[in-house]
């Protein structure tokens, strides 16, 4: 049975680990609703499933999916997959799953934050919301791992941890009065100490042009190892990412972690602009409450949402013209893991990208009285 704390991960001795460190496996939701993927989401299943099959090379993996669509998943899905019906209202497993800590003694617990579809009412992208409020506490029960509920709005893709005390965040999407209007910088870096367990949070300015999270920073930069941040880096000045990624790296450069240390940032070119077709947005059912897609809209492409497995890197692939550059600065990066690449445009038009649909289980035990044990990697 899974406890719900009273406590806070910082009051207790847990911290988010690093992505980078070891995982016992990775869940995501399986995309289903038409009116947010094409073709009654046919195209967006294969590359999820083709997502989850690269994934499933270097750790176990798990995927929601409701009732109905259980048996399509099943199909497209490897055997070694594990497949759990799982009511959800999109796919996006980052922002709606638990953000997991742990702590010395390697107990893994989970942070279920609150959950509005990125805005609520107020810019929001769906409405209702209440089934994706809910995979959180869900992963936590089929995981058997203790559960804090944090008093946050927050997503999982607008955070990103060294491992060492230090969280690297956005004010375009934290300090976005749709998300915690009650609070302040220093009243969400306070809470972010309390439920992440970090010391020091390095706040950048907006994230990638026309992401419509609101500014996630798992498209804009993320840490490579303690000390060393990937940035995305747009190919022409005249590009609209290039002020925002050019601040970016300036904030960086006069940034010190929670050890005191600079950072060192490296570039990961960005793909040329990408805009939706008229085919794509054509495909996607029109629908009160969500989002509409429209032909010609700018794509929030971005080479920094990749997954880190153990062992591995999944990146997404975009454009044949940049992708093996962008492949070969990841192996340079992870030296040790092997670089895989998943054409990622399906999930793109969606509003997100492999880092977004993916969340990581740190490898570890649950706490003692919380169940059976976390699945180890292999």
């Amino acid at each position: 049975m899974t406890r719900t704390m009273a406590s806070t991960p910082a009051r207790d001795g847990f911290a988010m680990p690093a992505e980078f460190a070891p995982h016992a496996g990775c869940w995501l939701l399986w995309p289903e609703r038409p009116d947010n993927w094409r073709e009654a989401a046919r195209p967006a299943q294969l590359a999820f499933a083709q997502v989850a099959a690269a994934i499933a090379r270097f750790e176990p993996v798990t995927v929601g999916v409701s009732t109905p669509n259980y048996a399509a998943a099943r199909a497209l899905l490897p055997e070694a997959v594990r497949l759990v019906e799982m009511a959800h209202d999109d796919a996006w497993m980052r922002d709606v799953g638990p953000t997991c800590v742990t702590n010395e003694r390697g107990t893994v617990r989970g942070v279920d934050w609150r959950f509005n579809a990125w805005g609520g009412l107020e810019g929001g992208l769906y409405f209702p919301w209440d089934q994706d409020e809910q995979v959180a506490h869900k992963v936590l029960e089929i995981e058997r791992l203790d559960r804090y509920r944090a008093p946050l709005v927050m997503e999982g893709g607008a955070l990103h941890v060294d491992g060492q005390g230090t969280a690297l965040v956005t004010e375009e999407c934290l300090l976005n009065p749709n998300r915690n209007p009650q609070l302040g910088r220093a009243g969400i870096e306070s809470e972010l100490r309390d439920y992440l367990g970090v010391r020091q949070v390095i706040w950048l300015g907006k994230g990638v042009v026309d992401d419509e999270t609101g500014g996630h920073i798992d498209n804009l930069a993320c840490f490579v190892r303690p000390g060393v941040v990937c940035l995305t880096w747009p190919g022409e000045r005249s590009d609209p990412q290039y002020p925002i990624s050019h601040d970016a790296w300036e904030r960086l450069h006069a940034a010190r972690d929670a050890r005191g240390r600079r950072l060192k940032v490296v570039r990961l070119a960005s793909p040329p602009p990408l805009t939706m077709s008229a085919q794509e947005a054509a495909g996607v059912l029109r629908h009160k409450g969500t989002r509409a897609r429209v032909a010609g809209q700018r794509l929030a492409a971005s080479y920094v949402n990749f997954y880190v497995a153990n062992g591995g890197i999944v990146m997404p692939l975009f454009d044949a013209r940049t992708d093996r550059r962008a492949a070969a600065r990841l192996k340079k990066l992870f030296p040790r893991r092997r670089v895989v690449g998943v054409p990622a445009r399906e999930i793109l038009l969606g509003g997100g990208n492999i880092h977004c649909i993916t969340q990581q289980i740190p490898a570890g035990k649950p706490a003692p009285g919380a169940g059976r044990q976390a699945r180890k990697p292999k």
